[in-house]
């Protein structure tokens, strides 16, 4: 099996209005949702180099972790069909019929669903567990939930030596949305020390900082990143929790994509989104200041959620 996972970089689209004008802020959006239809933004950076060693260690299988709306699930299934790869998802909580878009979508393109107990989801990173899971599906290429692990950090890395192609200079800031925290580890690493970085929590809780802090000390001699200080994460945009939302959030998201034309989703980007607007207005960055913000894709998870909650995002 030949696998070519080369792509164009994503484009950085300014964003110019009356509100940034004020402020005297320059907005830049890198837009991963762009880099493949269907495994996209993040996941694609995620997966790149997890399916190079499934190939190197001539692995025919993907076997991963996530929720019925997982984006990580939803990619890995649309990847598995794009290049080749057999994939088992174990989903946590009970089959539920008929199945919502992400889980349809999932098993339409070849990924085998499993649906697990969450006591035993819980137990998905242990090692006597992942030795029952091996005793019952045989050989496989692990990928663990969210797509983060080493290999997912370089991938999301190569992010800031594409956008120092594409822009004059680095921006001030860059931001982008916190789940499992690879994507903000793999920008720490990439930008070394240089610029802050903000990332934003689509989570309830402070677990990120210990969770990235561990993450970086994994890639930091392979990746020869020096300097990780240059970090934080806001807590303040989570709106509930996990897949929690307000009306304010769904009214951003509408606004945002008729003023710009880019559409946002409710779990992590309209997240993020909301926190730089909201920042912005209340002059957290310095007239003077220009913000880089990822999109990190996600946008098949809408489809599920208006189904789930009524026709919110148009």
């Amino acid at each position: 099996m030949k696998l070519s996972l080369k792509s164009t970089p994503s484009p950085v689209q300014e964003i110019e209005n009356h509100l940034l004008q004020s402020k005297g802020i320059k907005l830049f959006i890198k837009r991963d949702d762009l880099i493949h239809p269907q495994v996209s933004g993040n996941k694609w950076r995620k997966l790149k180099y997890n399916l190079l060693a499934a190939k190197e260690q001539k692995k025919e299988t993907l076997l991963t972790f996530g929720g019925a709306f997982s984006n990580h699930i939803y990619a890995t299934a649309a990847a598995g069909k794009v290049f080749g790869f057999k994939t088992i998802g174990l989903i946590r909580g009970e089959r539920i019929e008929p199945l919502n878009p992400t889980l349809a979508y999932a098993e339409e393109v070849g990924m085998e669903l499993h649906f697990i107990t969450r006591s035993d989801y819980r137990r998905k990173e242990d090692a006597i567990y992942q030795k029952e899971v091996r005793d019952r599906f045989g050989d496989f290429f692990l990928i663990p939930e969210g797509g983060t692990n080493a290999a997912a950090i370089k991938g999301c890395a190569e992010l800031v030596e594409e956008v120092k192609q594409q822009l004059a200079e680095l921006p001030d800031y860059w931001c982008a949305s916190c789940g499992t925290g690879g994507t903000l580890s793999g920008i720490i690493a990439g930008l070394n020390g240089q610029k802050k970085i903000l990332g934003f929590s689509a989570l309830k809780g402070d677990f990120h900082q210990k969770d990235i802090r561990g993450m970086l000390s994994k890639v930091s001699a392979t990746l020869k990143v020096a300097d990780t200080s240059n970090w934080q994460v806001n807590t303040d945009y989570h709106f509930g929790g996990y897949a929690k939302f307000k009306p304010p959030l769904i009214d951003f998201i509408n606004t945002f994509k008729k003023d710009n034309n880019i559409q946002l989703e409710p779990i992590y980007t309209g997240k993020l989104f909301y926190g730089i607007y909201d920042l912005i207005k209340n002059d957290y960055f310095p007239s003077g200041s220009s913000i880089f913000a990822v999109h990190t894709g996600g946008l098949q998870g809408i489809a599920g959620f208006n189904r789930r909650f009524g026709n919110l995002i148009i």
